[in-house]
């Protein structure tokens, strides 16, 4: 009875770790091994005074292991008969470990691949602003009003490998409002495997970091930018792991107002000879000026939890969240009507306030087995809802010749949307052998839309349903996708070949007008990579990928949504899909160069194009199939470290668009040679470079988008940081557009059609930030690898 009484007692380990100036070092790394030395049995952290404890142990031999990030692992034999108190344990730093740590990480580095770019921005100056920021001085990557586009592409956003699943103006506002403080990397994907949907053409993977020790680290910001008018953001992000939890939580919450002004020329034409269809004439003038400022109160939150069943089985969940419960937007447009020989003939006001609210959910729930082979078998489901509405007042004055009040309209509009998106995912991940793996999977995805807008017309001061612009619309899209991807290396050869291929059935019903719009197809959506190295600092490579790009949910829906009385934003139910074709061969050579060619065919593009009515006078804004488009052109890169604390990148791409297209009224087709060029400067400084500097410059030349000829622009960014307070704060300074060129500048001139417009975007600022590190600021990090796919195609009715 003795002995069992022995054998069942169950005593604690308990100590204090400490450096060799005998400071105490919080959460290191406890752990107790089984008498082998390999199976893990227990473990803990240390407080902030650098003790620990370890309870419930049978009596037993045992192995205590301790670490910490920049110090030698503590490895002792333990034999327990009792309560053991270990006093102190001090641990010793690895020599200069840290000290080469900090160098490496205090400028971006640039890693060229034959499918993408790596930009890696951890601990550099460029983290400590805005994630929009990082996007805007990466290479390669264009941010202009709206957009995110690759060169002239536009680009679909992944973060840890799941795509954002927002609108484009929430997309922007989320990444503005995001702090970069989280970001390990950027990459660039231009021709993403098979794993990705057949959507994403062109691919921007954020890759955020993630706890690889125990313990916990956080940090607190704030930031105030001065453009137009002021704009606040602030936030927290806080990590934890433990052996069986990794938690990884971000806030933050912006409020702010943007200026925008607009100025544009609408040439209304008529054809005086009957017997030259294609001759026009100038017989009116629409001279527009247009002031738009826009209130938001937006939160963000993003959560990322895993827990580790066990040493082969993860549990996952990740959830982004975005709700903006103010937004408004005040409309005031002036526009002068003038005749052909620039006569005065009458003008009108009109002024257009709207408030929304809107909330973007997101969640993902994913499952991962590890084999004993290597091989990984991930269940991913999917489910995103999100909802909108919005409320608009619309209030014209027209006046006459002799500027004389004649008379005034006012309508209001009510807007609702609900999508929700469900998806679910299978990866199966086999290393076939030690330079070879296969990749197989199958994903399905459901997303529905239910959408009305009611237009009241205000007469003699009650509201009349304007029957006409009154509709709902219900939108159903079903895709069924499965894939496979094969990578091998031999040699100097690697190799890697993909097909994709996707079946999508889609329904959109107008109901008040009875109209089914169905679309049933289905592709083979094939990618290939394929590098060789030639010589020791020489590689050449081609790639191949075949992509789609679906309409959007409200571009099919119908709706029309009146700016004012002669602008009008409509939908098209008759948009098909665009496919396109993307060739690139490039080599790298010399270790700091990169040459590479590409080409790249749209089938069917689908651009929004402003069109003029030249008998009513109205302007409508309507996404549009192009017939063809042809992009093709040369990229020259160059990276090079001047010194151990100065990087430059420059790159410089010429290339040539092709736009076609065929109205009924006639062809049209356009050609353009343009050129895109980026030099980005990273610079540390001091002793201890706890100052960062970061300079860049992006130059956009005269391009052709949509139809329409866009002037020179050249982008321009300084970002600033500078550490204080025992590097556990951050001073952050930045400023955007450092010369005034970033406003954007068009021009359309076709059959019919003449106009021109100029934007004067508020995005001149310069933005003041603090950043506080609290935890263990010390700890290692690496990057998830979760994913998921849908809602890039939630546009916003704006």
């Amino acid at each position: 009875m003795l002995s069992l009484v022995v054998f069942a007692q169950e005593v604690s380990v308990s100590g204090q770790v400490v450096d060799l100036n005998n400071e105490p070092i919080a959460l290191s790394n406890v752990v107790l091994l089984a008498e082998d030395g390999s199976t893990f049995l227990k473990g803990t952290s240390t407080d902030d005074v650098g003790y620990f404890k370890v309870n419930d142990i049978p009596l037993a031999t045992y192995f205590l292991k301790i670490s910490f990030i920049g110090f030698q692992e503590f490895s002792q034999k333990i034999i327990l008969r009792g309560h053991l108190d270990l006093k102190k344990i001090q641990l010793n730093e690895i020599p200069e470990s840290l000290d080469e740590v900090t160098v490496i990480a205090k400028k971006p580095t640039i890693t060229r691949k034959p499918e993408r770019l790596i930009f890696n921005v951890e601990n550099t100056a460029l983290s400590e602003g805005s994630t929009l920021g990082v996007l805007k001085n990466t290479p390669g990557i264009i941010v202009s009003e709206g957009s995110i586009n690759i060169k002239s592409s536009p680009a679909t956003v992944f973060i840890n490998n799941r795509k954002v699943q927002l609108t484009n103006e929430e997309l922007i506002t989320l990444l503005e409002s995001a702090p970069a403080n989280s970001i390990k990397s950027v990459e660039v994907i231009t021709n993403p495997p098979a794993s990705y949907d057949a959507d994403s053409g062109s691919v921007i993977n954020i890759i955020m970091s993630k706890n690889l020790v125990t313990g916990y680290r956080g940090s607190m910001f704030a930031n105030y930018t001065q453009g137009v008018f002021p704009r606040y953001n602030a936030g927290t992000s806080h990590y934890f792991k433990n052996n069986k939890v990794n938690l990884n939580l971000n806030y933050s919450f912006t409020k702010k107002k943007i200026n925008r002004d607009q100025d544009d020329t609408v040439n209304f034409l008529e054809n005086l000879d009957p017997l030259q269809e294609d001759v026009y004439e100038i017989y009116e003038i629409w001279e527009s000026n247009t002031n738009r400022n826009t209130w938001s109160e937006t939160h963000n939150l993003n959560l990322s939890f895993d827990y580790y069943l066990d040493d082969k089985n993860t549990l996952s969940l990740t959830s982004t969240g975005l709700y903006t419960p103010y937004f408004k937007y005040k409309l005031k447009n002036n526009t002068t009507i003038n005749d052909e020989n620039s006569v005065f003939q009458g003008s009108y006001t009109s002024d257009n306030i709207s408030r929304d609210n809107k909330y973007n959910i997101g969640t993902d729930l994913i499952f991962k087995h590890d084999f004993e082979n290597n091989a990984n078998l991930t269940f991913n489901a999917h489910y995103t809802i999100y909802d909108y509405e919005r409320h608009q007042n619309v209030f014209t004055n027209n006046f006459d010749a002799n500027n004389d009040f004649q008379n005034n309209s006012e309508f209001n509009t009510i807007a609702n949307q609900k999508t929700n998106i469900i998806t679910g995912k299978i990866d199966y991940s086999l290393p076939t052998n030690e330079t070879s793996s296969l990749d197989l999977g199958v994903k399905y995805s459901n997303i529905n839309t239910d959408s009305d807008i009611v237009r009241l017309d205000v007469i003699g001061g009650s509201e009349v349903i304007n029957t006409d612009n009154t509709d709902a619309f219900m939108y159903d899209e079903k895709v069924f996708a499965a894939f496979g991807n094969y990578s091998t290396s031999w040699d100097k050869w690697d190799l890697s070949l993909g097909l994709r291929v996707e079946q999508s059935n889609i329904e959109g019903k107008s109901i008040s007008v009875g109209e089914t719009n169905t679309q049933d197809y289905f592709g083979w959506f094939p990618n290939a990579s394929l590098s060789h190295q030639v010589l020791e600092d020489v590689i050449i490579y081609g790639n191949y990928k075949r992509s789609i790009t679906r309409p959007s949910y409200t571009s099919l829906n119908p709706f029309s949504f009146f700016l004012n009385e002669n602008t009008i934003v409509l939908g098209n139910p008759n948009l098909v899909p665009t496919y396109r074709d993307h060739f690139v061969v490039g080599t790298n050579f010399l270790e700091h160069f990169t040459v590479e060619g590409y080409y790249m065919n749209y089938d069917g593009d689908i651009v929004e194009l402003l069109r003029q009515n030249n008998q009513t006078n109205i302007v409508e804004i309507t996404p549009t199939n192009l017939d063809k488009k042809v992009e093709y052109g040369f990229d020259f890169l160059f990276n090079y470290d001047i010194t151990s604390t100065w990087n430059v990148y420059a790159v410089t791409s010429f290339y040539n668009s092709t736009e076609e297209a065929n109205f009924g009224e006639g062809f049209v087709k356009f050609n353009q040679w343009s050129n895109y060029s980026a030099l980005q400067n990273n610079i540390a400084m001091l002793e201890d470079q706890s100052l960062n500097v970061n300079l860049t410059f992006q130059w956009v030349g005269k391009n052709l988008i949509q139809l329409q000829n866009a002037e020179d622009r050249l982008f321009s960014e300084l970002s600033i940081t500078k550490s204080v307070l025992n590097k556990k704060g951050v001073i952050s300074l930045t400023v955007e557009d450092l010369f005034n060129l970033q406003n954007q500048e068009t021009s359309l001139e076709y059959l019919n059609q003449s106009s021109n417009s100029f934007v004067n975007i508020d995005n001149r600022y310069i933005k003041l930030g603090f950043r506080y590190k609290f935890g263990n600021t010390k700890l290692s990090t690496n990057e998830r690898t979760t994913s998921e796919e849908e809602r890039q195609r939630l546009n916003d009715m704006q």
